[in-house]
């Protein structure tokens, strides 16, 4: 765990992901090595994801903000219906085993990395408004998409608000901090429906497991600085480009593992 927390916590400053899309697959692996419920073991993951990012999107937020890449008007009449979304989707989240939970997951992530690999950065940007129905559509879409996945939103935030004329280190500031909503509600979400399930596993509260959240902690905030003053040094339309090879990796990976289940 304490090794997984490294790459973490420095893609999460980086992408402005929170790092769900790396700390779901290894928290995966390793719960499935502890031989929890296998029943449960994607739903434990998730809920852990969403309890880790909290704090790590806090700090990566922070940190954008310094470089002015952080567009709180978005995060704001945006944010309400994630919320919203997320509300939902952690309730849909509990009714699915775990072998569809990981295939919606690994859908999902392919697509998104297509989008990125192949759209062109722009040479100005030019940020058009997003009107209010696109805002409760897609508001709403992320949202509940996010939470079945355990992840920040930004693999679908990031590509949206560049759609709408963000430069990319904005769209991954502002996207952190919309990631710190989905979090919070996600996190609340697992924890509360764990306990009505009334699942039985150690160590854990909810579908969130205490160890693994007090090892991340540390080192996925201290990476996640790292990751996020990086960003600021790298070409941006190499930044798109590396961000979607990581997705289509991620997906890659998962698609394995549901054939394997």
């Amino acid at each position: 765990m304490a090794l997984t927390a490294v790459p973490v916590g420095f893609v999460a400053g980086l992408f402005g992901i929170g790092g769900g899309l790396i700390t779901v697959p290894f928290l995966y692996y390793i719960f499935g090595l502890l031989n929890i419920d296998p029943n449960y073991v994607m739903h434990l993951a998730v809920g852990t994801s969403f309890a880790i990012i909290i704090p790590t999107s806090i700090v990566s937020v922070i940190t954008h903000h310094k470089y002015k890449a952080v567009d709180f008007e978005i995060v704001k009449n945006y944010g309400i219906f994630v919320i919203i979304g997320v509300i939902f989707g952690t309730v849909f989240a509990a009714i699915l085993k775990t072998k569809a939970l990981v295939l919606f997951f690994t859908i999902i992530v392919f697509l998104l990395s297509f989008y990125l690999l192949l759209i062109k950065e722009k040479q100005k940007d030019v940020v058009i408004k997003i009107k209010l129905h696109s805002r409760i559509l897609l508001g709403f879409l992320v949202g509940f998409l996010s939470a079945p996945m355990g992840i920040g939103g930004a693999i679908m935030n990031v590509p949206i608000l560049k759609f709408f004329g963000y430069s990319i280190n904005k769209a991954i500031g502002s996207a952190a901090a919309i990631g710190f909503l989905i979090a919070v509600f996600g996190a609340s979400g697992f924890l509360i429906t764990g306990n009505f399930l009334k699942v039985s596993i150690p160590q854990s509260a909810g579908f969130i497991n205490i160890p693994a959240f007090l090892i991340f902690i540390p080192i996925t905030t201290f990476m996640a600085r790292l990751g996020a003053k990086t960003v600021h040094k790298i070409n941006k339309n190499r930044i798109s480009k590396i961000f979607g090879l990581f997705l289509l990796i991620v997906a890659s990976k998962f698609l394995y593992e549901y054939f394997k289940i």
